[in-house]
């Protein structure tokens, strides 16, 4: 299994329980992203950049990604292709998008989409707090533990 992080966006405090997981779990942990992204020494961290572009991130995400893989990514978009690939995704603040969820979510980005488009102010995500954090490391262990009482 590798996990995938969309890390153009993802934030700080997420990046770094990825990076203590994969030091912990033995897993491998590729960031992608179109700016250098520092990460620590390990042998099961690494990063890839991509060229600048609209989607070029996540398209290298979608194409490498493999059944079983987990990604971490708030896109919604590429969460839908991953999902149709077998992979688990999970956003930063802890949500995992399944095959049950992930119709709705992409209704509901593009109604978003729909009301910002024709000039009606959302007002945006809240900021990344505590309670984001503690969902994705709680959401993380828990799929990293699954993982591995599958391998034996």
């Amino acid at each position: 299994m590798t996990i995938w992080v969309d890390a153009d966006a993802c934030p700080v405090a997420a990046k770094e329980i990825l990076f203590r997981a994969a030091m912990r779990s033995e897993i491998l942990l590729v960031l992608v992203a179109n700016q250098y992204i520092r990460v620590p020494p390990s042998p099961f961290i690494k990063s890839v950049q991509v060229v600048a572009g609209f989607d070029v991130a996540d398209n290298e995400i979608a194409q490498k990604a493999e059944a079983g893989d987990l990604v971490v990514t708030a896109d919604i978009p590429l969460a839908a292709d991953v999902v149709a690939k077998k992979c688990v995704a999970l956003n930063p603040c802890g949500e995992l998008y399944t095959a049950e969820n992930i119709r709705q979510r992409l209704n509901m980005r593009d109604f978003m989409e729909t009301l910002r488009s024709s000039g009606i102010q959302s007002g945006g995500s809240p900021p990344y707090d505590q309670t984001d954090r503690q969902r994705f490391a709680n959401q993380l262990d828990a799929y990293i533990t699954r993982y591995q009482k599958s391998r034996g």
